[in-house]
């Protein structure tokens, strides 16, 4: 059924984190409502904006990551392209950054 995808543990962990974070918010609006607010963001909006304007940076910023590491060999000298994981880590930085302050 999932043949025609890459499944590599990056994306693996990338989804399941998705998931949890789908989840957990389900529970948490369950909970406890959410309300507009205004961060750095240019309007108002609720946890649920947020999530969605912070994921969809985090796969912007990820996917320029794929697409400028071979790059990085010749402007930083390595000797292999740096490790996805760097680019995961960035994308769930960028993401914690909008749901917190955005």
């Amino acid at each position: 059924m999932f043949e025609w995808m890459a499944w590599t543990l990056p994306v693996a962990v990338f989804f399941s984190c998705i998931v949890l974070m789908l989840v957990g918010m389900t529970l948490w609006e369950i909970k406890s409502p959410t309300v507009e607010r205004k961060g750095f963001l240019p309007m108002a909006t609720t946890r649920g904006d947020r999530l969605f304007i912070g994921l969809l940076s985090a796969a912007y910023l990820n996917l320029a990551f794929v697409a400028v590491s071979e790059r990085m060999i010749d402007w930083f000298g390595l000797e292999q392209e740096p490790s996805i994981w760097f680019g995961f880590v960035a994308s769930m930085a960028l993401l914690a950054l909008v749901m917190r302050r955005g």
